[in-house]
């Protein structure tokens, strides 16, 4: 008799157990169905207060809780670029560059007193900008279908322009390696028409590729149709690739210069609505969170591929990048504007 006792609790037990797995599930599902993806009319001046915590960033999770810093908001620091792509950050000068594609220029956000300036005119209608680890900048060309660094001169170094023969498509998004290569993708977004570059025909297949120190050029992968944003895992053995065309995220093994068994990591819907949404540029926390500028804001995915939080945008986030003193300032170029917010995490890398 007290075993088909204990037989019934333990039925009655897992029975319980399972409706308050399925009760939570509910509870998950309708949490995301209830969100707008739209954030509410704000005064984006400054000149009005916002209420603590920001209403715009947005727990998808429990988990992105502790990366949320209460008593701050979502500032707009610039509005008034075209298309604002590439933000990166400059440690020792305490500024963020970041690229205004169509007007063709770079600009420059200044962490001392926060005014902007332009930061290069005539910049190749650069997209993607980084930093290497000798404080150089490394910048993506669609005018130029070109890769450069800026050397403490002032002159300019190609590092990649031609593939086999075959001039570059429009390098998108750039990368660097602490042993010194530089990871770029080459999507042919940039050669389309003549808003964001030249229009031109390709004249290799969109992928990704890696330059090492010496110079050498080495596809990394031609699997992708739309290679867009790119970043390491926080602790380089993973490379993160976003395919915009496939609408998804993917992921490789780093095996030295190589990338192995790649496969898809994420596909990314808009928050509230399940549309479809597809992620352009990624950083990586120290945690080895995943931030991801996506329509229509940023939205935060766990290194085992859970959506965990959202900032909310007025604008379609595009890029962004970590920095500031402490890299716990996540700096998201934006349509015509550039957005930041402190978070309680730092950027993994330098730029």
């Amino acid at each position: 008799m007290a075993s088909v006792l204990n037989r019934r609790k333990f039925i009655g037990a897992a029975v319980a157990s399972g409706a308050a797995l399925a009760s939570a599930v509910r509870s998950e599902a309708q949490q995301a169905q209830s969100i707008n993806p739209v954030p509410a009319p704000r005064d984006w001046s400054g000149n009005t207060a916002v209420q603590y915590p920001d209403p715009d960033i947005v727990v998808l999770d429990e988990r992105f809780r502790k990366y949320i810093v209460n008593n701050t908001s979502i500032k707009r620091l610039y509005t008034g670029t075209l298309w604002a792509e590439g933000p990166a950050w400059n440690g020792v000068g305490r500024y963020l560059v970041w690229s205004d594609i169509p007007n063709n220029r770079q600009m420059r956000w200044a962490e001392e007193d926060g005014h902007v300036s332009v930061f290069r005119d005539n910049s190749g209608y650069s997209n993607g900008n980084t930093f290497d680890y000798e404080g150089r900048q490394i910048s993506v060309e669609h005018g130029g279908r070109r890769v450069v660094r800026y050397e403490y001169d002032g002159s300019v170094t190609v590092i990649a322009d031609h593939w086999h023969g075959g001039r570059l498509n429009s390098p998108n998004d750039v990368v660097v390696h602490p042993d010194g290569s530089i990871w770029f993708t080459d999507p042919p977004f940039g050669i389309r028409g003549n808003y964001e570059g030249f229009k031109a025909e390709s004249e290799v297949k969109p992928a990704v590729y890696r330059v090492d120190k010496s110079g050498q050029m080495d596809m990394i992968t031609d699997e992708m149709s739309g290679p867009n944003g790119v970043c390491f895992s926080n602790d380089y053995k993973k490379v993160y690739i976003a395919d915009t065309v496939g609408r998804e995220i993917r992921v490789y093994d780093l095996d030295g210069k190589k990338a192995r068994n790649g496969k898809r990591f994420v596909v990314l819907d808009i928050p509230g609505t399940g549309a479809p949404s597809a992620a352009d540029g990624m950083r990586v926390d120290t945690d080895g969170n995943l931030w991801c500028g996506a329509r229509p804001g940023v939205q935060i995915v766990t290194p085992n591929a859970e959506r965990i939080g959202f900032i909310r945008l007025p604008e379609t986030c595009a890029n962004i990048s970590f920095g500031g003193q402490k890299r716990n300032r996540l700096f998201m170029a934006a349509s015509s504007s550039l957005y930041t917010v402190y978070v309680e995490t730092q950027g993994a890398h330098i730029a």
